[in-house]
């Protein structure tokens, strides 16, 4: 690992370097009709593909993961760029990662959706709370119901004219009972059948152009059960 002493981030510019070689793979694809599904790899894959989408057009993300992903160093404990990662796509952060072609920010604050954060100490979630980001953290989105979040979504996805919409999904965003092959493990989260629902009503939308799937760590899965489970529960969306 690489420590940045000025920009306090860890491995900037290799992960800039990803960033820009992850890009330029899918800035091509991106043209094409067919769904692209990208199985990450940490959060921090986020910021390759907002770089090929904000080469294609102008797009919304809907941004479903455990944490919000939006601080900077002060608040990071552990200065990696996959807990900044939606900071850094909507042009929050240090240059080098944020600003790559002079394209900031890859996506506009308001056209993405924060949703399912189980970490809500008041310092952490500040920062979003002040942001132009629609922030619902995993009660709001009980309370609120999951089919009229994702429905919310999808009026401001055709309202704004956006040329379509990108889904991000930390798989630690799901309940520890059913993920916990995950870097920061929480009790309370998703069950299989909210993820679903979810992910049902988003992808049958039009302007659905693709998905990642991030932060699954094979280490506390040696026997890949963990994985068989997960790909039966959402397999039914990509046959």
């Amino acid at each position: 690992m690489i420590f940045d002493q000025i920009s306090g981030v860890l491995n900037e510019k290799l992960v800039a370097d990803y960033a820009i070689k992850q890009s330029s793979m899918l800035k091509e694809h991106f043209h094409a009709e067919s769904f692209k599904l990208i199985i990450g790899g940490d959060c921090s894959i986020l910021i390759g593909t907002a770089l090929a989408l904000k080469q294609h057009g102008n797009y919304a993300l809907f941004f479903l993961d455990g944490h919000t992903d939006y601080v900077d160093t002060k608040i990071s404990q552990t200065k990696a760029v996959a807990g900044m990662d939606l900071a850094i796509v909507t042009g929050w952060g240090v240059d080098g990662l944020t600003n790559i072609y002079g394209l900031k920010p890859y996506f506009e604050e308001s056209n993405v959706y924060c949703v399912g954060n189980t970490e809500l100490d008041e310092d952490y979630i500040a920062p979003i709370l002040d942001s132009d980001i629609r922030y619902i953290d995993l009660i709001q989105l009980r309370n609120s119901g999951i089919q009229r979040i994702a429905e919310e979504f999808l009026e401001h996805v055709d309202k704004e004219n956006v040329d379509g919409f990108f889904i991000h999904v930390d798989v630690d965003v799901l309940a520890d009972c059913h993920m916990p092959a995950v870097d920061s493990r929480a009790e309370s989260g998703l069950t299989y059948d909210e993820l679903r629902h979810l992910l049902k009503v988003l992808l049958s939308h039009e302007k659905s152009v693709g998905m990642e799937l991030t932060i699954f760590d094979p280490d506390f899965d040696e026997k890949g059960t963990i994985a068989k489970e997960f790909i039966h529960q959402i397999k039914d969306f990509f046959e």
